[in-house]
């Protein structure tokens, strides 16, 4: 008996309503798979563990900033870092007597982190008796008509500005060094489940003067994607009200916090304040900055694609148009906001390798490694 081919009966022509429903499921089952695909990809990143670095035979007293809220975190994040790399830590802050503390406890190297409360007088005592000091800078270089008065106090100076580098170094300082910050794993990482945020583009931060400016160009065009914008003084934007709590003002959000909403964005705007501000000054020399902030890296370790205001040293950390993308204007920055939501396997090999580069080279442990090779070689 010859083979018969019965041939599928045709599908009943979709009326335009089924039609929709059908490209809805579709889009969504996409959708899903791939940001399952993407968050497993992560998960089996961030289950590797840090490589071990050798632990030195020194005794570290960490000098907290003091500061509270949003310096703690940093606090945090760099504590974190030396007990994993020392062998003994001591733990205070510029509202203690170091000189009395260090008479008990001496330490070898006394770390200070930010440094501007601290009595400097306690600095010359130190290093009267022998102890090795340093200060890691944490707002350079919009801060120099502060850190300016101090840096000479120490004996290693680390900034996370590379223009302040030759300035320090001009006001007398024999030993400046550029480290900036970092990601802190215990803080910024992936959501690998899935995400209670579901966000088309995030931007979190201050509203600086040049922020409310570039922003107030692109604001309906950047607002007609699912955008939403957090941090303080954004009551400065005129066009705040028009769009509810889109736009929230005056809160600051924890770095876990953070972490979530950037990792549940599927775009993350990263705009640097300016060098030049109109209220907040105080660099009056007028230091251009041209190094990453502290959020280019906890972006990337938090698994989601940064668009980030060029930089003249971000090559050094990230590859532009690899691990990275940057934008020199708000017309570049709409255009690639566009690609990038229409052209998910691009993003996510963006993603991944930005993810695997911050583990491999941008944490704090392999800061404070550098710093202390830095110190004793």
């Amino acid at each position: 008996m010859e083979n018969q081919f019965i041939l599928p009966t045709p599908p009943l022509p979709l009326t335009p309503a089924e039609e929709e429903k059908l490209r809805g499921r579709l889009t969504g089952f996409k959708g899903g798979y791939d940001e399952g695909y993407l968050r497993g990809r992560l998960a089996i990143l961030d289950g590797r563990p840090e490589a071990p670095l050798p632990v030195r035979n020194i005794h570290v007293m960490y000098v907290a900033s003091g500061k509270g809220y949003p310096y703690s975190p940093l606090d945090d994040a760099v504590l974190f870092a030396i007990q994993r790399l020392v062998a003994q830590v001591t733990i205070t802050d510029v509202r203690q007597n170091l000189v009395e503390l260090a008479a008990a406890q001496r330490p070898d190297l006394v770390l200070v982190l930010d440094g501007m409360d601290l009595p400097l007088e306690q600095i010359t005592t130190l290093r009267a008796a022998g102890i090795k000091t340093a200060i890691w800078l944490t707002d350079d270089p919009y801060y120099t008509d502060f850190t300016m008065k101090i840096v000479n106090h120490y004996d290693y100076v680390f900034t996370l500005e590379r223009n302040c580098i030759d300035f320090y170094k001009g006001l007398g300082c024999s030993e400046v060094h550029y480290l900036p910050f970092a990601a802190h794993r215990e803080h910024y990482r992936p959501t690998t489940t899935r995400s209670p945020i579901n966000r088309d583009v995030s931007f979190i931060g201050s509203a600086y003067w040049n922020r409310v400016n570039f922003f107030r160009e692109i604001l309906p065009e950047l607002m007609s994607y699912n955008t939403v914008i957090n941090g303080i003084w954004w009551d400065r934007l005129p066009e705040a009200p028009l769009y509810g709590e889109r736009i929230e003002i005056g809160k600051w959000m924890s770095p876990q916090e953070t972490a979530v909403t950037y990792s549940g964005s599927k775009i993350v705007i990263n705009l640097h304040r300016s060098h030049i501000d109109e209220v907040a000054n105080n660099n009056s020399l007028l230091i251009p900055a041209v190094s990453p902030n502290p959020r280019t890296f906890e972006i990337a370790a938090s698994g989601t694609l940064q668009l980030c205001d060029a930089r003249d040293d971000m090559g050094s950390f990230y590859k532009p148009g690899e691990e990275i993308e940057t934008f020199a204007s708000p017309k570049e920055l709409m255009d690639k906001i566009s690609y990038y939501l229409t052209h998910e396997e691009e993003r996510r090999a963006i993603v991944l390798r930005a993810y695997e580069r911050t583990l491999k080279d941008h944490t704090y442990i392999k800061r404070l490694d550098q710093m202390f090779t830095t110190i004793y070689g």
